[in-house]
């Protein structure tokens, strides 16, 4: 290896100057409904998200920690999707595959930041949740505007936190070749796999990154709905039990999803774990959460749903009548 590299700074010291991104391209024959697909996709994520985005900043009544949690998710959602979705359309439609190395670490590091935020901020809704459902009379000491702020600042604060520590340690190895990443994005372990360097420091810290931001997020979102369907079991009406059930289930289904494939990609061994299925169960946390998330936890909303409608159609006054 050539010794003046390992004395430069980080740009100098990449012997390889892009990254060849491999996506889909086993599937040759499929690229253009892959696109097509994708982009269907990509659309319905943000157009759903920026809506419910759009209704609880219009509606005053929508201004409660529950739906400001939901606008927060559905802005980090339309943000997350938008770090990989457009890179991937652009691939299949141009067939350009090639990266540049910055710009390979860039998205690694906005979707792992985002990534970390969402486990946290999940976690934070299913304690709202838990609040609502399992401590009412204590509900608006334990849960405000105020501390909701708090709570969702401090998840994005901290994902971006994680993701900048992990980045330190990247940002000294050096890629001397080869350089096809055999994933649809720039994801940590991929990258990791092309460096000519000693890696088994950074693969420790992504490894223990991993666990902080996925296990404690996941047990506590686990246990508060656990504690919810307890509770609801208690409920005595049947059409109020099952409506509640049917709710709470889609959430913890949606959850479960989301942090058990981030659980099989990141935490469980790698050596016997095939790419291409490593590549299927990444599509449950990039493209199938953020697409399905609006619907699960805000368009089934009552209060939404109301929102909407009053939205399209305003009343004589101007204004959006207040919730029965």
């Amino acid at each position: 290896m050539n010794r003046s590299l390992v004395r430069g700074d980080w740009g100098n010291q990449t012997a390889i100057k892009e990254f060849i991104i491999l996506g889909f391209g086993d599937l040759p024959d499929l690229q253009i409904l892959l696109f097509l697909m994708f982009q269907v996709i990509y659309m319905a994520t943000v157009a759903g998200n920026t809506l419910i985005v759009v209704l609880i900043a219009a509606d005053q009544h929508l201004h409660t920690p529950m739906y400001l949690f939901l606008g927060n998710l559905s802005c980090l959602e339309t943000c997350y999707t938008s770090t990989i979705l457009p890179r991937l359309l652009a691939s299949l439609l141009t067939g350009d595959k090639s990266i540049s190395v910055s710009g390979c670490i860039i998205q690694l590091y906005f979707f792992g930041s985002l990534a970390c935020t969402e486990c946290y901020l999940l976690a934070a809704m299913s304690y709202d949740r838990y609040l609502a459902i399992c401590k009412p009379l204590h509900y608006s000491t334990l849960m405000n505007i105020r501390i909701c702020l708090q709570l969702g600042a401090a998840s994005w604060l901290n994902g971006c936190l994680a993701m900048i520590i992990l980045i330190s340690f990247l940002s000294h190895l050096l890629f001397c070749g080869p350089n096809e990443i055999n994933h649809f994005y720039c994801d940590s372990i991929p990258v990791l796999e092309l460096s000519c360097s000693n890696t088994h420091q950074v693969i420790l810290v992504d490894f223990i990154l991993a666990c902080v931001f996925i296990l404690p997020p996941f047990l506590l979102t686990l246990t508060s709905y656990m504690c919810i369907i307890s509770a609801i079991v208690r409920i005595p009406s049947t059409t109020g039990r099952k409506k509640s059930f049917s709710t709470c289930s889609s959430h913890l289904i949606v959850v479960t999803i989301f942090y058990g494939t981030l659980i099989v990609v990141y935490i469980l061994p790698k050596r016997d774990t095939p790419r291409d299925l490593n590549k299927v169960v990444s599509l449950c946390y990039t493209v199938l959460t953020p697409l399905v998330n609006p619907l699960i936890y805000s368009l089934r909303n009552r209060e939404v749903k109301e929102a909407l409608f009053h939205w399209d159609c305003p009343d004589p006054a101007g204004g959006l009548p207040g919730h029965t």
